[in-house]
């Protein structure tokens, strides 16, 4: 007999595009109306997690700035809001910033890092 529950199963699409790294720093950001400043749990290439119990909403467009490990320049950078998790269960809660209008140079320095982070021993 079939699960009369299956069919209302939505599966989880994995949007991101490449694996994350785990990085803990110090991440300022501000939405039109706050400042904030937490840390992030994980980057890629694409954008990071921020681990916060007050969390901007879903879509919107947040400034982060954040200094990487060995690098004395920090990162500044717009973003937006793509995930935003309760937490509980395991999971942090906070949200998953993607990335946007990044110079070439600061892309360069946050994949030269990431690719760091991957290759370091856990």
């Amino acid at each position: 007999m079939s699960d009369p529950n299956s069919e209302r199963r939505i599966p989880v699409v994995e949007r991101r595009k490449s694996e994350r790294a785990p990085i803990e720093v110090r991440v300022d950001y501000s939405t039109v109306d706050d400042f904030f400043s937490e840390f992030t749990q994980n980057i890629n290439e694409g954008g990071m997690f921020i681990e916060t119990d007050s969390p901007a909403e879903l879509e919107s467009q947040v400034q982060l700035e954040f200094t990487l490990p060995g690098d004395s320049e920090p990162v500044k950078a717009t973003g937006r809001v793509v995930r935003v998790t309760p937490g509980g269960q395991g999971e942090a809660r906070g949200m998953a910033v993607e990335f946007e209008e990044l110079d070439p140079d600061t892309r360069a320095r946050i994949n030269a890092i990431v690719l760091q982070l991957r290759t370091q021993p856990r």
